[in-house]
This record gives C-alpha cells, sequence and structure tokens, in this order.
C-alpha cells in the first residue's frame, strides 16, 4: 500500500533521515559519510520552522521517499503579483520504489500546495534523471536567473 503525508515536526527524524540520505546518494557520497553539524542543525532548524512544505511517501509502511519546496517572498512585480514564490527541493525517491510514480505525486501535492498558498512561480534545480517528470509536469528551462554564491 502506497501513502503519502505532509511532514509535521514530529516527523523529524523521517525528515532528516531522507534528507541525508538524499544528500550522499545525489552527491555520490560513501554511506558512512559524516555531515557537518552545520548541515545537520541548519536542516534540522529548518525543518522545525521553515517556511516549506514536505512530503513524504511510504510503501507498505516503509519510507519511499520526500519531497520539499521552500517558499520565500520577494516584492511583488507584474509577472509575480503576490512576491511568493516556491523552490522545489529534494525530490528523491529510494532505488527500490523508482519508476511507480511516487516523484510524480509528491510534485503535483507540492505544486497544489503553492498555488493554495498564492506563489505565482516555482522554481527547482533539476538533475538530469528528474529532468524528464518536471518537464511532463509543465516546467520549463530559464534563463533569466543569476547567482552569487558565498562559500563559507
Amino acid at each position: 500500500m502506497t501513502e503519502f503525508k505532509i511532514a509535521t515536526v514530529e516527523d523529524i527524524d523521517l525528515l532528516m533521515e531522507s534528507r541525508l540520505e538524499m544528500l550522499k546518494v545525489v552527491n555520490n557520497l560513501p554511506e558512512d559519510h559524516v555531515f557537518s553539524d552545520l548541515i545537520i542543525e541548519e536542516s534540522e532548524e529548518y525543518f522545525r520552522g521553515g517556511d516549506q512544505t514536505t512530503v513524504l511517501a511510504f510503501v507498505d509502511g516503509r519510507l519511499a521517499g520526500c519531497a520539499s519546496i521552500s517558499y520565500i517572498r520577494i516584492m511583488p512585480t507584474f509577472s509575480h503579483p503576490t512576491g511568493r514564490r516556491g523552490h522545489l527541493m529534494n525530490v528523491y525517491t529510494r532505488n527500490e520504489y523508482r519508476r511507480q510514480g511516487l516523484a510524480r505525486k509528491m510534485v503535483e501535492m507540492l505544486i497544489e500546495d503553492a498555488w493554495n498558498k498564492g506563489a505565482t512561480e516555482i522554481s527547482l534545480d533539476a538533475t538530469k534523471l528528474g529532468r524528464p517528470l518536471y518537464e511532463a509536469l509543465g516546467f520549463k528551462d530559464s534563463t533569466e536567473c543569476m547567482v552569487l554564491t558565498r562559500n563559507i
């Protein structure tokens, strides 16, 4: 049986488990990789109080995947009159559960959440593996953004 759940702060252990596993897989880190205290503490703090929604997917009671959307608010513009934007991230399905529609369902739930919260745009950074899903859901490439990153 497949179930989907909007995570709450009571799900912090599952949220952290899925986040750290996803980071290992996406970044090709070894299974025994030890994350910095900063990554762990900031991730936990964000799940506890950040402006975000996370969906957890379960198959037969076992955690199978997760997906999150983080919300930011900018000054309203003509193309984004609410100034509310979502950034989709951490879309992850465990290997044994891939190709079963879990990621699609989680992303659809987050898109609905974003529209219900007044967002006028949803962005994401797609991996090569995820790109076909996002294109099928209507996401388009954008050349509008430049980024400045501070390394700490």
